[in-house]
């Protein structure tokens, strides 16, 4: 960075220390000021920073107090944002202004850990899915309070309807609010498609809640109301705004266990192009869904993976657990292959490190996802058939081999 000036600033909630790299390496003395993160104070630390010359900024991701300066430094600078673990002082050794300036000498060492900061329109996206992934959590636990209350009272409705919350389930427990207590009359409710007869939904019924527990039912019920509707008004804002990008959407949920949950929350994670990742692998040392290392005295202590980014990690094995149970497709055939060796949770973990892979070849490359299922090249089926002949001729068998059409679906 040959004639660009650096600024350092440390982050805090109602100050910020700003340091900037002196004009010549001679002098001494760092320009440096400390301002307050009022939006009229961000006005003048940009202009400040473009006075002295600056280029670049490097600042720390101290909770969520370096957003507002990001989004206003983000016009004028080209900003880096720092893991502030990479940039920690020794013991006894912390003060504002040193850490800024600790920032601009590491940062030209390139001994900072740098985090990668979408564009503003993926940053959108992400709290449009984070903040549908955050609701949908929230049902989840109401959902298990419902259930809760239902022990409570020894209503075993959950044993007989697959979905409490249907709309059998549902007509069911606002009955049970207003103080129905008639199992017969609550079991006449339930919708006639039901594969739970009349009599099982009646003895199923047959408990009672206390007034206090009806109440909690009603408020939780009213939550569930409010959650489903904002995750509807989510749903509808994330449309529109990958409106453009349906295409690339369409391409991911071809991944077998992608569905258009996952597609929109992989697309608000990654980018429409996945630009920022030159290679599959940086995509996956990124998102840190690969074997870690801890090495010392050339001993290896843990390959447990780094957290990485959570909210695609966790999304992840969730697809990489629905691609699994796809049958005839490439990832079932990859998880029987490895789970006898590496057990189910490494073998998932595998599988979900293969689709991201996928992911980013269909996102950096545009190209189509086709699925060929366990059938296997020309040479692999010779080397596949050759080992069961010795394996039965060991055992005794003298074998005849003849092809048949259904030998070109041969598992691996």
């Amino acid at each position: 960075m040959n004639g660009d000036r650096i600024a350092g600033i440390d982050v805090h909630k109602a100050m910020l220390a700003v340091v900037v790299e002196p004009a010549e390496r001679e002098e001494k003395d760092w320009p440096r000021r400390k301002f307050g993160t009022s939006k009229s104070e961000l006005r003048h630390l940009a202009a400040w920073l473009q006075g002295q010359g600056v280029t670049h900024a490097v600042m720390e991701s101290t909770a969520r107090y370096w957003r507002p300066v990001w989004l206003s430094l983000e016009p004028h600078l080209r900003l880096y944002l720092v893991h502030p673990m990479s940039n920690a002082a020794p013991r006894g050794r912390k003060m504002d202004f040193a850490d800024a300036t600790r920032l601009i000498k590491r940062f030209q060492a390139n001994e900072l850990r740098l985090s990668f900061v979408p564009e503003a329109e993926q940053r959108r996206w992400r709290e449009l899915t984070r903040t549908r992934t955050s609701l949908w959590r929230d049902r989840v636990r109401v959902h298990n309070h419902i259930e809760a209350l239902l022990e409570e009272g020894q209503l075993k409705l959950s044993t007989v309807v697959s979905d409490l919350l249907g709309v059998s389930g549902r007509r069911i427990l606002q009955e049970i609010v207003k103080g129905e207590r008639d199992p017969q009359r609550l079991a006449g409710l339930a919708d006639g498609r039901l594969r739970a007869t009349r009599s099982q939904l009646a003895e199923a019924l047959e408990g009672e809640l206390h007034p206090i527990d009806r109440t909690l039912l009603e408020l939780h019920l009213e939550r569930l109301e409010v959650f489903e509707r904002q995750m509807l008004r989510l749903e509808q804002q994330l449309h529109e705004a990958q409106m453009e990008h349906q295409q690339t959407i369409q391409r991911l949920c071809a991944i077998p266990g992608v569905g258009l949950y996952a597609a929109e929350q992989i697309l608000a994670e990654v980018g429409a192009g996945a630009k920022a990742f030159p290679t599959a692998a940086h995509l996956c040392s990124w998102v840190e869904v690969c074997p870690g290392r801890q090495e010392s005295a050339g001993h290896s202590r843990s390959n447990r993976s780094a957290k990485g980014n959570r909210a695609l990690r966790s999304l992840l094995t969730q697809v990489a657990w629905a691609a699994v149970r796809v049958k005839d497709s490439l990832f079932e055939t990859l998880f029987r292959r490895w789970v006898s060796r590496l057990g189910p949770q490494k073998a998932i973990w595998a599988v979900a490190h293969r689709i991201l892979r996928v992911v980013w070849k269909i996102l950096h490359q545009g190209v189509e996802y086709i699925e060929f299922g366990p059938r296997q090249n020309a040479a692999a089926r010779e080397r596949r058939k050759n080992r069961l002949l010795r394996q039965l001729r060991r055992l005794g068998f003298d074998v005849e081999v003849k092809l048949t059409p259904t030998d070109i679906h041969v598992w691996s």
